[in-house]
């Protein structure tokens, strides 16, 4: 995991390479690497789609398998990394050597923080210009709050680079250059280094012991005495409990330091039987249930991601937390309730399949044959049903229209929308109910230009696409109370619900709904009680400005009636909807737009040009610092300003600056502007 450009499939290719996956190294930059398999990863020279493969590594004379995830860079599939890190037990975190932590890599390293994924931290591009691995390591520290444990000190400096000292061991080691890196031995540390590699070791031993009271008792009477295996383990257990995370460095594109990489993986990254066990719950009985990493534990699994493969159909990636399953056999899945056949089982290599028989807790494979799975479902043993959390993603903030050139291709765009929006749980497809449009829900410009170019490429489909728009949102500012009386009366039994209540925005700004039952005295029965929360959260789905959903909403039900044979949940939930349309109309409805958080890096003498030309698209700039021979502007800039800003980026600074952007929250657009978009959006027409 990584920000863009940090050699995350670089180092995937070298690691299939050294451990005699491939035969020969794929490179992105010639759209020749095994995992960018897609057309458009291979054109464009980037990840778009995470890819699986599994290795295995020799140390120590055990063999190691290591299943592994390539996971792309750009923030707008950052949806790849959070499926991934759902499932896996450890990660890599890549971090360029000249650029060192960058916006994305901070938003991975939430991300696993937030699904506790212990790492190690590779230092990539050594050789250069501008590399700094001791800078790198000083913002894991400032930026990410992490505690940084360096194991290894590079030898030489920038495109002097050749090697790496491993501080454990007080061994150098230097690659060699006429096999491709495939041979390396040990050499004597460099004389100039020797004092720079003890003070280094010293922070090390003591980042290691001060986790364990054992060692802390031994580092304190004679530091010399802690050996090199109780140095290994006591980096492994800090490493396991996210006290540290060790730190080594290479050059993968001149295929150095990997082999380390790989060891590394194996010393401090957990197995299965590491991690704690899984719980979820019991689908019937809503009892919590533990799942241990065990094959004789009945089987659990997580499908994390869906795929189409043009010979084999759909295909469900899933990780096998316990038990185990084999081709042919059914499975439960807990979130349809339905039996699911898995009429074959297949150890993924990029988009290659390999056929397995039988595949056991700790491991990762895909499913084919199966009626209904999304990613998030939980398959499992009908006998012992469990549910595990399901996987929860960001929301889309930009949308555009779209329809087929040609009336004959409706159903098809039909067909490739819903096979698209299967596989990328952020790809929203929705029928505006107004202008009777389809409307297409992303993360960015282009992660909807990918997926539009996907639509002509596998699906034959020439369309018309409107102007992207930005994904509002509204919500209430003031509380309001009302009360809806909903009657209808047909002949024979009628429709009956009084509902009062008091409609605010929700507390601590938290997004979603928070529906508060405050009623006394059974006014309204208990069993109505969930219906008219469901008729509020479905109202949600359609503010009353323009449509938009609603961002927040706290609901506090005070009082109503009912009649003892008109009354029924359907009436309490079409109740709670009408009630929820007149509520806003008392209320102050506004507009909140989503705000991302952008890091320009430009030479000096543009600094000024960038800054201002933010400020005219609302900008707020946080902050300005240097770095090697450029400056680094961090700002929060509204979505809707940011529509072409890598073309005017380029003008301005004579196409000297990058950018990128990624997604912070939303903010309330200013009141002079609210009604500009509600003019620019009910008046827009697709061209």
């Amino acid at each position: 995991m990584a920000h863009i450009d940090a050699g995350k499939t670089t180092t995937t290719e070298r690691i299939l390479y050294y451990s005699g996956i491939n035969y020969r190294m794929g490179e992105v930059h010639e759209g020749t690497a095994t995992m960018d398999w897609m057309v458009q990863e291979q054109e464009r020279g980037i990840t778009i789609t995470s890819a699986a493969t599994t290795v295995f590594w020799d140390m120590d004379a055990q063999k190691y398998r290591i299943n592994i995830i390539d996971t792309p860079g750009h923030v707008d599939f950052t949806v790849e990394v959070e499926r991934s890190l759902r499932v896996l037990d450890g990660a890599i975190a890549i971090f360029c050597g000249v650029g060192g932590v960058e916006p994305q890599s901070e938003t991975v390293w939430k991300q696993a923080d937030k699904y506790r994924v212990p790492r190690i931290s590779f230092v990539n591009k050594m050789d250069r210009p501008g590399a700094d691995y001791l800078n790198v390591i000083a913002q894991i520290k400032d930026k990410l709050g992490a505690n940084p444990v360096p194991l290894q000190l590079p030898i030489g400096h920038e495109e002097t680079f050749t090697g790496v000292v491993d501080l454990v061991r007080r061994k150098a080691y230097q690659w060699d250059v006429e096999s491709l890196g495939m041979r390396y031995y040990e050499t004597s540390i460099p004389v100039d280094m020797t004092d720079m590699v003890e003070t280094y070791r010293m922070k090390m031993v003591e980042g290691v012991v001060e986790n364990d009271e054992h060692l802390f008792e031994k580092f304190i009477n004679d530091p010399e005495s802690i050996t090199v295996q109780e140095i290994y383990q006591g980096l492994r257990k800090a490493t396991l409990n996210m006290q540290i995370t060790p730190v080594l460095c290479g050059a993968a594109l001149r295929n150095k330091g990997i082999q380390n990489l790989l060891d590394a993986i194996v010393q401090y990254l957990p197995c299965p039987s590491d991690i704690p066990p899984v719980t979820g719950l019991n689908p019937y009985t809503d009892k919590e249930e533990i799942r241990k990493a065990d094959i004789s534990e009945p089987f659990t699994a997580l499908a994390f991601k869906i795929a189409t493969d043009p010979f084999v159909g759909r295909i469900a990636f899933f990780r096998v937390y316990a038990g185990a399953l084999e081709a042919g056999e059914s499975v439960l899945n807990s979130h349809t309730d339905k039996r699911e056949r898995i009429s074959r089982i297949m150890q993924m290599h990029a988009n290659k399949q390999k056929p397995l028989q039988r595949i056991e807790a700790g491991d990762i494979g895909a499913a084919v044959g199966f009626k209904l799975i999304r990613t998030g479902d939980t398959l499992c043993d009908p006998a012992h049903p469990i549910a595990l959390e399901p996987i929860r993603f960001p929301e889309p903030v930009i949308r555009i229209a779209v329809e087929p050139k040609t009336q004959e291709d409706v159903e098809k765009l039909d067909a490739g929308l819903a096979k698209l929006s299967e596989e990328d749980p952020t790809f929203i497809v929705r029928l505006d109910p107004e202008t009777g449009q389809t409307i297409i829900s992303g993360m960015g410009e282009l992660h909807l230009e990918i997926l539009i170019d996907r639509l002509k490429r596998e699906f034959n489909l020439e369309i018309n696409q409107g102007i992207p728009h930005v994904a509002y949102k509204e919500a209430i500012v003031s509380p309001v109370q009302y009360r809806e009386i909903y009657k209808k009366q047909t002949g024979g039994r009628g429709k009956f619900a009084d509902i009062a209540f008091e409609l605010g925005p929700a507390d601590n700004g938290m997004p979603g709904l928070q529906f508060l039952n405050e009623i006394r005295g059974g006014s309204i029965p208990r069993e109505y009680i969930p219906s008219i929360e469901k008729g509020f959260r479905q109202a949600m789905n359609n503010g009353i400005l323009l449509g938009f959903p609603m961002h927040n909403m706290k609901v506090r039900l005070l009082d109503g009636s009912y009649h003892p044979v008109d009354s029924d949940a359907l009436s309490f939930e079409i109740a709670a909807n009408l009630a929820f349309r007149e509520a806003c109309k008392k209320g102050k409805v506004i507009l909140l737009e989503p705000v991302m958080r952008l890091e320009v890096i430009t030479p000096d003498e543009y600094v000024g040009d960038v800054t201002s030309d933010l400020n005219r698209r609302r900008g707020h700039v946080d902050d300005v610092y240097a770095r090697i021979r450029s400056q680094v502007v961090r700002a929060k800039v509204p979505l809707s300003e940011m529509f072409g800003y890598v073309t005017a980026l380029r003008t301005i600074t004579s196409g000297r600056a990058t950018s990128s952007m990624e997604f912070l929250h939303y903010e309330p657009v200013p009141d002079v502007l609210t009604e500009e978009i509600i003019y620019k959006i009910k008046g827009y027409i697709l061209t």
